[in-house]
């Protein structure tokens, strides 16, 4: 009989700071795709330097949803009839801000600034999301995650190094800066209800529509042009992979880990740009670029939880309860009666031992789940007899079953 614990936000029901089980590192893998395609993008980018921008990203982000739309299966958008309106006011600053905002700032950035100077910005953004997630969640920023970010944004810096500027292009970096955080933060309150991929389809909806408008009104009819052999290949990327394959599972590494851990893994973007430079005669990669990545490695490894272990009284429950880093977080622990019986240990459960959990634990009266069949959002483990239920979602399949199961949503 096997037994395992999760520990979640009260708030947002996302993953808690802490050691990473598997599903958490299922979830940082996710992530770390994530980034390493938005880093090979640049490559991408520098093929669209004489498109219209601002019809490009419409064309980008429009096609990206287009692709969405077949993932989400047969009545895989009814979720979005559900959301009031200040959802969908997230939905649109998310698109505003972190996806049309954020190129058109790293755009208008390097015309008076280098590349790495909105590059250096951008790397401070786990730095920001460190501070500013656990502040909002009402507790104080995690150490092991501010000191990754730190060496993170130390790695990104080391990688790019710093280019001429002047005033106007570091505040227009500081935009882009300001584009990656609200990317990383305003997304996480609907992702619970949406899932990654019904997220990535309506905020690329949505960034559409919005990068439409303003180019019509920046550009009037030169909006859009027919690409060439090249900008159709680069848009074709941009949509499909960067777009499509990016966003959701950056969505997915959020729904699993979290925005604080997740944006850490943003330091690997610059590093995948300067690994893939080298292949379209951009750039070299040297002993510079060499040790900033080490550096970003070794961020992401403290702060993601792989490079530390959480205390506790011999693994127990108990233990994990009681450690005063999870006052944010609750614990559903296998084999605890829904009567508001004592915990009793079951049979094979030696691992965790035979502690009961904290006083202020509550019985549940059902199984807990959201309906949305997604198993990262599932609390609890498969030997809880919660009322007579079994850990299954309305409609769903054995918990049992699918918590072994991390597919793509």
């Amino acid at each position: 009989m096997t037994s395992w614990k999760w520990t979640l936000n009260k708030t947002t029901g996302l993953p808690s700071v802490g050691p990473m089980n598997v599903s958490q590192l299922r979830g940082a893998a996710f992530a770390a795709v994530a980034c390493f395609l938005v880093g090979g993008s640049f490559t991408a980018n520098s093929v669209l330097g004489d498109y219209p921008h601002a019809g490009g990203q419409a064309l980008r982000y429009g096609l990206a949803c287009l692709l969405l739309l077949p993932l989400l299966g047969r009545g895989g958008a009814a979720p979005l009839r559900g959301l009031r309106a200040g959802q969908w006011g997230r939905l649109a600053l998310v698109a505003a801000v972190g996806m049309v905002g954020f190129n058109l700032a790293v755009l208008a950035a390097e015309r008076t600034a280098e590349p790495a100077v909105p590059g250096v910005f951008v790397g401070c953004a786990p730095i920001v999301v460190a501070v500013l997630v656990p502040l909002l969640d009402g507790r104080r920023p995690t150490r092991p995650v501010l000191c990754g970010a730190l060496l993170v944004a130390a790695g990104a810096f080391t990688v790019q190094g710093w280019g001429r500027t002047d005033a106007v292009g570091i505040a227009w970096s500081m935009g882009a800066l300001l584009g990656e955080v609200g990317f990383a933060v305003l997304a996480v309150p609907v992702l619970r209800p949406l899932g990654p991929r019904l997220l990535s389809a309506a905020v690329c909806g949505v960034a559409a529509v919005e990068s439409a408008v303003f180019a019509l009104a920046l550009d009037g009819r030169a909006a859009l042009r027919l690409p060439d052999a090249g900008e159709t290949a680069a848009l074709v990327w941009q949509a499909a992979v960067v777009t499509v394959v990016g966003f959701v599972c950056w969505y997915m590494g959020v729904q699993r880990i979290g925005a604080e851990r997740a944006t850490l893994f943003s330091g690997l973007i610059p590093v995948s740009a300067a690994l893939t430079a080298p292949l379209v005669g951009a750039g070299a990669y040297g002993i510079a670029q060499a040790a900033g990545s080490a550096l970003v490695g070794a961020g992401v490894a403290l702060g993601a939880g792989v490079l530390c272990r959480r205390p506790g009284r011999g693994g127990s429950a108990a233990g994990v309860e009681d450690d005063a880093r999870d006052q944010g977080g609750v614990v559903v622990h296998g084999d605890v009666a829904a009567a508001g019986q004592p915990h009793q240990p079951g049979a094979g459960q030696g691992v965790l031992g035979a502690d009961a959990l904290a006083a202020q634990q509550q019985p549940v009266l059902g199984a807990p789940g959201d309906g949305d069949r997604d198993s990262g959002h599932v609390v609890g483990e498969p030997d809880v007899d919660a009322g007579g239920q079994g850990l299954v979602e309305a409609g769903g399949v054995a918990q049992r079953e699918r918590l072994g199961d991390d597919g793509l949503g």
